[in-house]
């Protein structure tokens, strides 16, 4: 059997729960930081791992995973490189995506939103709490550069550990938060013969939600 037919017979049906819209609260982040407990006590690994989609100043989308470190009223905050690929796309277009994906719980969530970068007190708030090598990797790394090989990239962290030897490592300028603010939330929950759960909850300009089913 090749690959794509594989592919064509891989399937499961879905069913462990339902997404019911006269159940669930009128404010999508109760809804969102639920989904969250129930994955962090469901012991998954990394439930906390989103994709994040950016577009380039010439239209092309790209996407990678990054960790959710924080989730409030304002937004879902993440940190990075400044200089990275995503951070220059973010600057040039100020909109962004984000998609959870709980296999286990048969469930995902979409995100759209607008982006900004967060104050300085939290980046340097939630930089504190990292560990002291991950402190001098983010010095050490020139995210989304080309580099000559990993020796290159081994020889930085080394001197970064010089550089900051004996003192606290203090956050990069070039390293800090961004927040997506969203625009709209999505729930899917996996049901039976492709029947699945959507909920879309929409931002109205006075800030409240307005929600509505999706077909699946």
């Amino acid at each position: 059997m090749d690959i794509r037919e594989q592919l064509w017979r891989l399937r499961r049906d879905y069913g462990q729960r339902a997404l019911d819209e006269r159940e669930v609260p009128t404010d999508p982040f109760e809804l969102l930081r639920a989904w969250l407990k129930e994955a962090l006590e469901a012991g998954l690994l990394d439930p906390n791992a989103v994709a994040l989609a950016t577009v380039s100043p010439d239209g092309q989308p790209s996407v990678r995973a990054v960790l959710l470190r924080d989730i409030n009223e304002r937004g879902l905050v993440f940190f990075t490189n400044y200089e990275s690929r995503k951070a220059h796309e973010l600057r040039h277009n100020p909109r962004a995506a984000m998609l959870f994906l709980w296999t286990p719980l048969e469930r995902q969530v979409r995100v759209e939103g607008t982006v900004e970068r967060v104050s300085d007190e939290e980046s340097d708030a939630y930089f504190r709490t990292r560990p002291r090598t991950y402190q001098l990797a983010a010095w050490a790394s020139p995210q989304s550069e080309a580099i000559p090989d990993r020796a290159f990239l081994e020889r930085r962290f080394r001197e970064m550990e010089e550089r900051f030897e004996g003192q606290e490592v203090p956050r990069p300028p070039f390293w800090g938060g961004f927040r997506l603010v969203p625009e709209k939330i999505e729930f899917w929950q996996g049901r039976r013969n492709r029947l699945h759960d959507r909920l879309l909850y929409i931002r109205q300009p006075d800030g409240s939600w307005r929600m509505q089913r999706l077909a699946p």
